[in-house]
This record gives structure tokens, C-alpha cells and sequence, in this order.
């Protein structure tokens, strides 16, 4: 690991499993932690998850995995808590996502941990804030999209209740832990001190729904009273019907005129100027209101003439405009080719495609690594930590 990038010297522990933990502690490792993956005898589930070429390192565990270390510790046995101990007492990250109360019968409370090491930062990656009548719940991503909003959503939009299909609040909440941790490594170059820290999935998702979806009832009147429209939820151009990629005569087309001069130039350009002035579109106020006539009326333009029309048309006016690509196409984008967002990464006896961190640093990330074979750097970390060969042997069941 280069000792040049922003995260170089931080360790980050990490207990957590699936998605949203490993997907957090990954990007904190593209910036160059050393993150050592604590796994159970068993490894992650996501290990299993998805085609693979070898046994344990199937697609989903490469997805998030990249650029960690792995250790395998049954903490059911005393002698790997004890390793465990040791290795949270030099880190500078405690990341998991069990349940606080399994944590505790183990002796690895933020309360334990944090006593032991001042500097610890220490994240739970929950379901629910835990002191809320949720809190310990098991949680999914199904079950947060259900219950923050996301599904109610596709129904309003769609006339059919529906999860999004990606797994995004796992992947919101991951990168809420990312810049939480962040934030809470500069604190403590002020403080010295660590501190406790709790991101709840629920609570993450309902703030990533309600920044537009809660409309009206971002607003209080004077004496606290609310706007009469305060009760209607969603933002009606998101939550338009129309909203979706317009069909042309040959596929489909992303065309998003937004300001007043695009879409006086658009109407202009079907020769329609008289809907330029018409009052329902004129300003953005008026056609946030009007949404749904206006999308009606653009589609029956756009359906008359085929994509390269309107993409050549687009780029003529200065109308923001895109293909609608299928994720087959992605790896042939050539923007995506050009800023080498696809990447082979040796891995054995095989090759692994991963998808690279999208921002870019003037000083750099890591360079990508293959996500670690289960228990794969358990010597290493252990020998660094300072135990002596025929403990590492019994901690790591192998005397």
C-alpha cells in the first residue's frame, strides 16, 4: 500500500458483512486505509453470492471487496476476542454492522472497545437508530426501501408498489458511513479523542427520499402553521408519469430541455413558438405544475423522428439530451472507456473486471487489488500485531 494517499497509516477493523459495511469500508480503502476484513470461519455470505471461478470469491463479494486484507477469527473462542482486542487497540476505525447487542455478550461494546482505545473511532452500521422502538430490528434493503418511502414511491409514479431495483439503501448508507468516518478522523486531529458513531439505514434513506420529497412541508408559516398544498408529498416533476426516457420513431431518447431558453429554442425548432408563451409553461414554477401535460406534448414531438435526429438536435440547440444504454453497453461507452472506469485486475488463476472508484485525486487512490481470498493475510496481520508463531497457529486453528 502506498504511503502517499489521503488514508495512508489509518486501519480501519472491519466486521461487516453483505453490502453496505464492506461497500463503506472499500472506498475508505480506495483512499489508502488498511482495511482488514474480520471474517467468521464461513467469510462473508456475499462470498457465495453470484457466478464465480473459484469457491468463495463470487461476483457480489468482488464488487465491494477490493484493496483489503482478510483475517479469520471465530469469536466464540477466547483466544481470537483476545486478537481481536489487540488489533482494535492500534486502529483508528471499529466498523460493523452486528447487532449491538451480540457485540456486547462479546465484550466488543463501544463502550469496551473505546475504553481500551481513546483514539477509536467506532461505527455501527444499523438497521434503526437504535434508541428507537426499531432499534436491533433485522434489516435488508427490501425492508428499508419499504419502510422509508421507496416503494410508495414507484406506486405513485407507476401505479404499482415496487422496490428499485439495486440494492440503494445498503449503498446510500455505505457512503454516509464513508464521509461520517472521514469527518470524524479530522475531528480527532483536533481533539485527539475519539468518538462513537451510529448510522442508522432507515433514518439514512427516509433524508435521501424527503431533500425533494418533502416538498411543502420543508416549509413553516408564521404561528407554525403549514401551507395548505403541505399534504401533497413528492416532487411533481420526478413523480410525473411522463417522466421516463421518450420514445422516438426508432428507440428511445433521454431529452431534458430545463430552462426557459430550451425549451423556447425546442418549440421553436417543431414549430410550435405559440407554446413558448402559452402560461402553463412559461417559467419553471409553472411547468413543475404543469408537468404532465408538458412531458405528454413533448413525447409527440420526439416520436415523430428517429434518436440520431433528436440526439443531432439536441447537441444543435443546447438541449441536454442522451441514448437511453442497456447495461450491456456500458463497457463499450466510449466515455467510460476513455476514463478507464472498467479495469482487469490479475487474480490468480483468473482475471477480475472491476468497476474502479469514480472520483478522482489529484494525489491519487489505490491502486485497485483484488478482493482478498478468506483469510488469506491472517499470518501477516497477526505477526505485525506481535504475536508470537505458535500463538498466530492457534488463534488461526491451524495447531
Amino acid at each position: 500500500m502506498r504511503n502517499d494517499l489521503p488514508l495512508s497509516g489509518v486501519r480501519v477493523i472491519d466486521l461487516t458483512t453483505v453490502v453496505a459495511g464492506p461497500s463503506a469500508s472499500q472506498t475508505l480503502a480506495d483512499y489508502g486505509a488498511d482495511v482488514i476484513k474480520v471474517e467468521a470461519p464461513g467469510g462473508d455470505t456475499t462470498r457465495h453470492t453470484g457466478p464465480m471461478l473459484e469457491p468463495g470469491m463470487a461476483s457480489l463479494f468482488l464488487g465491494s471487496n477490493r484493496n483489503k486484507r482478510s483475517i479469520v477469527l471465530d469469536l466464540k473462542r477466547a483466544e481470537c476476542r483476545e486478537a481481536l482486542f489487540a488489533l482494535t487497540d492500534k486502529a483508528d476505525i471499529f466498523l460493523h454492522n452486528v447487532r449491538p447487542q451480540k457485540l456486547s455478550s462479546l465484550g466488543l461494546s463501544a463502550a469496551d472497545l473505546c475504553a481500551r482505545n481513546t483514539r477509536l473511532i467506532y461505527v455501527g452500521l444499523h438497521g434503526f437508530g437504535e434508541d428507537g422502538p426499531y432499534g436491533g430490528r433485522a434489516a435488508y434493503d427490501d425492508i428499508i426501501q419499504a419502510l422509508s418511502g421507496v416503494a410508495d414511491l414507484n406506486y405513485r409514479h407507476m401505479g404499482e408498489m415496487r422496490y428499485i431495483p439495486t440494492i440503494v439503501a445498503d449503498k446510500v448508507a455505505g457512503q454516509m458511513t464513508v464521509h461520517a468516518a472521514i469527518a470524524a478522523l479530522y475531528q480527532r486531529e483536533r481533539t485527539g479523542l475519539g468518538q462513537i458513531i451510529e448510522v442508522p439505514m432507515f433514518e439514512t434513506m427516509v433524508q435521501f427520499l424527503l431533500t425533494e420529497h418533502f416538498n411543502a412541508r420543508h416549509l413553516v408559516e408564521a404561528g407554525g402553521e403549514t401551507p395548505a398544498e403541505s399534504d401533497e408529498l413528492g416532487y411533481k416533476r420526478t413523480m410525473a408519469k411522463w417522466r421516463r426516457p421518450f420514445r422516438t420513431s426508432d428507440g428511445y431518447i433521454c431529452w431534458m430541455p430545463y430552462s426557459d431558453r430550451d425549451w423556447r429554442a425546442f418549440f421553436c425548432e417543431v414549430g410550435q413558438e405559440v407554446l413558448a408563451e402559452d402560461p402553463r409553461f412559461h417559467g419553471i414554477a409553472a411547468r413543475t405544475q404543469n408537468i404532465e401535460a408538458l412531458y405528454a406534448l413533448l413525447e409527440g414531438f420526439l416520436c415523430v423522428h428517429p434518436t440520431a435526429h433528436w440526439l443531432s438536435t439536441g447537441n444543435r440547440l443546447g438541449i441536454a439530451c442522451a441514448p437511453v444504454q442497456r447495461l450491456e453497453e456500458l463497457e463499450s461507452d466510449p466515455h467510460l472507456a476513455a476514463v478507464g472506469m472498467f479495469q482487469t485486475l490479475p487474480a490468480g488463476d483468473w482475471k477480475m473486471r472491476a468497476v474502479r472508484n469514480p472520483v478522482r485525486m489529484a494525489a491519487g487512490t489505490a491502486m485497485p487489488q483484488c478482493p482478498p481470498r478468506l483469510g488469506e493475510h491472517g499470518e501477516e496481520i497477526l505477526r505485525e500485531a506481535g504475536f508470537a508463531d505458535a500463538i498466530i497457529a492457534r488463534i488461526l486453528g491451524s495447531a
